[in-house]
């Protein structure tokens, strides 16, 4: 990457350095180590173990001595940051409730459906049931904290068109050796690319529904569908270049590729590569199109809402399910966990199955002045937004156990790193941060959602959505509303034999898809 800016203002005297080093080693903490495992796993996994330290020790020295010191002038740290995400900082209409208008509220004894969680998908579950209105049906959601309080909430405020076609077909692939291993390489290849093409079916038609609902019941989420700029460096072309060419030849258009002079006029980065292009992602605020969800759902009288009820266990093979909350036990139909990464730890059968993984974020006013507004930003290791006065970025992070999904400990360093890799992008800036944050969410070992049926009867989940909720979420609550309400007069995205929970839980005896004579074609995008 060429330097970019004044040569001065990148020049940092040994003092500095040295004072910025010790500040960086007096902030870490236990998720800073978490996260540097993560990273040299990531980035340097293939090698020999003591090659893999000598790397990352090398790595490490840079960013101390040199990366991070660039930096340290351009972000202002003032003392506290709040860990409050910049989504939650908005009036949440939806919080404490009913208990807030109604303290004497009670939870129902039985209701047809209860959904649990109230972020993404399980807004998006009332929303559709409120949508069908079947008559002499009930819903209702319970919620540990607050609407959006949890993945939903925490993110970097984009509508993604879902992950590219490649990107799904590589990470099924590395997966299916050990799930369908009386398959050749050949047949495993095409059973990958069937996998991608069903996603980005689905994907694709989330995308549109979201768009859609936005202009039908004027959600006012500050969405623009302006798209999104991802960055690649010279030894990422290779890649990138496959990946396009997998897209053309599925059909997927989305995903393409721009020069630098086209990333610059979209984004304001100042590249020396092309870069990749998801043509129809958009921005928005995810918080209040959660709230929105509900708005519209809790109009009717057959969707209810529960907050700051936390769910301590499901049992029965139902129906009824038995679901002991803090505040008493509802039986119910059917039960579907809106869960996300938070599953593991209430459905012990999903440890492994779905693993919580830590990603974070910062946001402060100023930033740099080149950014331009509403779309989305990211480079190999961070992302970042302008929203109004304000900058967000953040980057990924590591693996955490069950019983910390949702654990809200940002490190320091990963803010730093990302504020330095975000400069040799955009050039100096001055950025003062005001809120800092983290959230978990939920990855499978395929990095493939799991949306169906747990039991092959009543209930079901929508997880595994690996960072791109709002690309799976309000298809997934469609689709599986349908199927509770036993309507087949709309489209099915999620078919059992690519999404079901038993092709991880139980791949042998899952029920896989035929395999198809290639290529296969999707439709345009």
């Amino acid at each position: 990457m060429p330097p970019h800016g004044d040569q001065a203002s990148r020049r940092v005297s040994l003092s500095m350095r040295l004072k910025t080093v010790i500040r960086i080693l007096s902030e870490l903490r236990r998720p800073d180590f978490q996260a540097a495992g993560h990273f040299m796993h990531l980035q340097w996994g293939g090698l020999w173990g003591p090659l893999r330290w000598v790397n990352f020790c090398c790595w490490a020295v840079k960013q101390l001595l040199v990366e991070i010191p660039r930096a340290a002038a351009d972000l202002q740290i003032p003392r506290p940051v709040s860990r409050t995400p910049m989504w939650l900082l908005d009036q949440n209409r939806w919080a404490n409730h009913p208990w807030q208008t109604d303290p004497g509220a009670e939870l129902p004894e039985e209701v047809d459906t209860l959904i649990i969680g109230a972020g993404f998908s399980g807004a998006a579950c009332a929303f559709h049931w409120a949508r069908r209105n079947p008559p002499g049906r009930s819903l209702a959601v319970v919620e540990m904290d607050d609407p959006a309080s949890g993945a939903s909430g925490r993110n970097e405020g984009l509508v993604v068109m879902g992950r590219y076609f490649k990107m799904v077909h590589d990470t099924v692939l590395r997966q299916l050796p050990t799930s369908r291993p009386d398959l050749d390489a050949d047949q495993r290849q095409q059973l990958a690319w069937q996998f991608a093409r069903q996603y980005c079916l689905a994907a694709y038609h989330n995308a549109d529904l979201i768009a859609e609902t936005m202009t039908a019941h004027g959600f006012d989420c500050d969405y623009v569908r302006a798209g999104w700029v991802q960055a690649r460096t010279s030894s990422e072309q290779a890649s990138l270049e496959s990946s396009i060419q997998m897209a053309e030849q599925s059909g997927f258009r989305d995903w393409t590729r721009i020069d630098p002079a086209t990333a610059l006029s979209l984004s304001g980065m100042r590249l020396d590569q092309p870069a990749g292009f998801s043509r129809q992602s958009a921005s928005w605020h995810p918080a209040k199109w959660v709230w929105s969800l509900f708005d519209v759902a809790l109009a009717s009288d057959q969707v209810h809402l529960f907050t700051r009820t936390r769910v301590e266990s499901v049992t029965g093979t139902g129906p009824p399910y038995r679901v002991l909350t803090s505040r008493g036990t509802i039986l119910a139909d059917h039960v579907l966990y809106a869960t996300e990464s938070y599953t593991p730890a209430l459905a012990h059968i999903f440890h492994d199955v779905i693993l919580p993984m830590q990603e974070q974020a910062a946001s402060g006013t100023g930033g740099p002045s080149m950014m331009k507004p509403h779309i989305g930003i990211s480079g190999s290791w961070y992302f970042a937004g302008r929203y109004g006065p304000r900058v967000l970025f953040g980057s990924g992070g590591s693996r955490l156990p069950d019983a910390q999904a949702g654990r809200n400990q940002p490190s320091r360093f990963l803010t730093r790193f990302a504020a330095a890799a975000m400069k040799e992008h955009f050039g100096p800036y001055q950025l003062e941060l005001a809120n800092e944050w983290s959230g978990t969410v939920g990855y499978t070992p395929d990095e493939f959602p799991i949306v169906g049926s747990i039991d092959d009867g009543g209930c079901f989940i929508i997880a595994g959505m690996c960072g791109s909720g709002s690309g799976v979420s309000f298809n997934a609550a469609r689709c599986l509303v349908n199927r509770i309400l036993d309507r087949s007069d709309e489209p099915d995205d999620y078919p059992a034999e690519y999404f079901a929970p038993s092709r991880l839980l139980d791949p042998a005896g899952h029920q896989w898809p035929d395999l198809e004579a290639p290529p296969v074609t999707g439709e345009p995008g």
